[in-house]
């Protein structure tokens, strides 16, 4: 593998008033996914405007960037692409319009098309999120490993909710 640029993703974090948090489901280049909601900076673009963007083209939402949570501090190489390195940065959201983002109880509730991708999204209780089943890449399960050390110590509250 020899390393020819960097993949500056980011994401956010967005837990509704029944203190669940919002994850997606994907068909990514043929592997099923689950993440957060959010996806790939775009050249000329913030780290906020990015993240605003990104809720709005997958959720169809507005969110408001509360804060910053957690940037990635450890190597990552892309699982997608063999010369990329990922930074992700990761955001606590709020979204007065959360019961508008269409979700299912189901995990990877979406019809496969051939050569297409696939997203589809779902509400995980904070108090039963799991490192192992809930997430897939691992940037991403250092991120609910701090969640889950944070819920059990003092709740994971996102400002203005």
């Amino acid at each position: 593998m020899i390393l020819r640029r960097f993949n500056v993703r980011v994401y956010g974090l967005l837990v509704n008033e029944h203190d669940q948090i919002l994850v997606a489901d994907e068909l990514i280049r043929g592997k099923y996914t689950t993440k957060f909601p959010g996806g790939g900076l775009e050249l000329g673009e913030g780290l906020i405007d990015g993240l605003i963007r990104e809720f709005q083209e997958e959720c169809g939402v507005q969110v408001v960037v509360e804060d910053h949570y957690y940037t990635t501090d450890f190597f990552v190489p892309s699982d997608f692409d063999d010369e990329s390195q990922v930074i992700s940065v990761y955001y606590r959201c709020s979204c007065p319009a959360w019961p508008q983002i269409r979700t299912s109880q189901k995990k990877f509730d979406f019809v496969v098309k051939p050569g297409l991708d696939a997203e589809a999204f779902r509400w995980v209780p904070m108090a039963d999120l799991d490192l192992e089943t809930d997430v897939n890449l691992p940037i991403d399960r250092v991120v609910v490993d701090k969640l889950i050390e944070g819920h059990h110590k003092v709740g994971f509250r996102v400002p203005n909710q």
